[in-house]
């Protein structure tokens, strides 16, 4: 019964966060294309932004769905229609303030991620639009996660699918066909983002009732365990990004041009393993958080345990496939002869890491599904200082532009150790806790 439910979320989920990993391929595949390598760069320098925004929807609409989910495992309904409010209610009003501050602030922002001219120009076209869509990109990927943990997991596929099926025959209208440019490619992601919105909105108004279930928190501290617990998908969604202009900017200082571009070729292809195994710590979420509510250690071990092992068979078999097929990722990204040898060097350095990442994604997942935040943040954040330090000061003063390459799985290397510590030393905590209750029964 217990693997049932638990592919019945991962399989949807996996699906869902593969489709958004190739978000990025397919929008920088139409812009390239269509645009030239002005627009290409105008939108990758542009992109932090968007990730941002999408990001905040991820972070408060997990922070809300875990809290649901628990407050559901332990049958505390009131608990759960406070969850419920407080989350739509800062998926609107920090939506709100976001917009606000984005626009007011955007042109330094694109100035201070390098951007002048030409580049300038299309990025700041690209995401003004952008900015005017932020309501259906917060609210559009906050819906998800509280969806999912409503027992609406294919729902949630489906709204994520929708979302990439409109955006990239959107794409291909706005810039191939009417020539939109930088302005078509915002409006498809605006326009994808708000279709997807629909779905969810149709599950949670007539499948569920559950706005007019909404009820006004009656406490500060519910909006605070929001936001903290929030905190942690947050960043999770976030790094990925922070990352890239890591790697991006020490790739460049020590291996000039042609470094980022095999960055970016290889950017585009982990990225989406990425997702996937996000994907599998993500979909189990819900069903993790509902039985540590309810106190079942025994479900609660069970299913991170699925997780665990079906995260490293993905890793093995991504890790096996791209390096057998690293040249031919190249070509197909229209790479060069050296080009190409580049690709073949460090598409293997990055899938070294699959192993880590696919521990740590399922680690980090179930830390903020049983509200361990602290961990949780541990291993998000201390990601992005260990990746910068190792990047910047550390691995290329050594080993030039491979040290570069060797900072991130090295990286996920440290921290799958520390989150193996922290996880075993939070089980022994546990473990006394149980036995030093048995012996106050016993007292008793």
């Amino acid at each position: 019964m217990l693997h049932k439910e638990f592919f019945r979320y991962v399989i949807p989920s996996m699906i869902a966060f593969a489709f958004s990993g190739v978000y990025s391929i397919v929008d920088g595949w139409f812009i390239g294309n269509n645009i030239g390598e002005a627009g290409l760069a105008a939108i990758n320098i542009a992109y932090p932004i968007t990730a941002l925004i999408q990001a905040t929807g991820t972070g408060i609409g997990m922070g809300g769905a875990i809290l649901i989910s628990i407050s559901r495992g332990k049958r505390e309904p009131e608990a759960q229609r406070e969850y419920l409010g407080i989350t739509m209610g800062l998926l609107i009003g920090v939506g709100i303030v976001e917009l606000i501050a984005m626009y007011a602030f955007y042109p330094n922002i694109l100035h201070f991620f390098g951007a002048s001219g030409e580049i300038m120009d299309l990025g700041s076209e690209y995401i003004r639009w952008i900015i005017y869509g932020t309501m259906f990109q917060i609210i559009g990927t906050g819906l998800v996660p509280i969806v999912r943990n409503y027992n609406g997991a294919v729902i949630a596929m489906i709204s994520m699918v929708l979302g990439f099926a409109a955006n990239v025959l959107l794409d291909w209208l706005f810039i191939a066909i009417l020539g939109y440019g930088m302005f078509g490619a915002a409006a498809a992601t605006v326009c994808g983002q708000g279709l997807a919105i629909v779905p969810s909105l149709v599950f949670l108004l007539k499948e569920k009732k559950l706005f007019g279930y909404m009820k006004r928190a009656s406490e500060l501290k519910k909006l605070k365990e929001v936001l903290l617990v929030g905190a942690s998908p947050f960043g999770l969604t976030l790094s990925p990004n922070i990352i890239l202009i890591i790697i991006n900017k020490n790739a460049i200082i020590h291996g000039g041009a042609g470094a980022a571009a095999c960055y970016a070729v290889v950017c585009y292809v982990v990225y989406i393993v990425q997702m996937l195994l996000q994907g599998v710590g993500d979909g189990s979420q819900p069903l993790i958080s509902q039985y540590y509510g309810v106190g079942d250690e025994a479900a609660v071990k069970k299913l991170r345990r699925m997780a665990y092992v079906m995260a490293e068979i993905l890793a093995a078999v991504f890790m096996s496939l791209l390096i057998v097929l690293r040249r031919s990722i190249a070509i197909f990204f229209g790479m060069g002869a050296q080009g190409i040898e580049d690709v073949s060097v460090a598409l293997p350095i990055f899938t070294f890491g699959f192993l880590f990442i696919g521990f740590l994604r399922v680690r980090t997942s179930c830390f903020y599904a049983e509200n361990k935040n602290l961990n949780a943040y541990i291993l998000i954040y201390g990601e992005l200082v260990l990746v910068g330090i190792l990047a910047s000061a550390v691995l290329p003063q050594i080993f030039g532009i491979t040290g570069v390459w060797f900072s991130v799985p090295v990286t996920q290397a440290i921290l799958a150790v520390l989150g193996l510590i922290m996880s075993r030393k939070t089980r022994g905590k546990k473990e006394r806790n149980t036995t030093m209750d048995n012996a106050a029964e016993c007292c008793d």
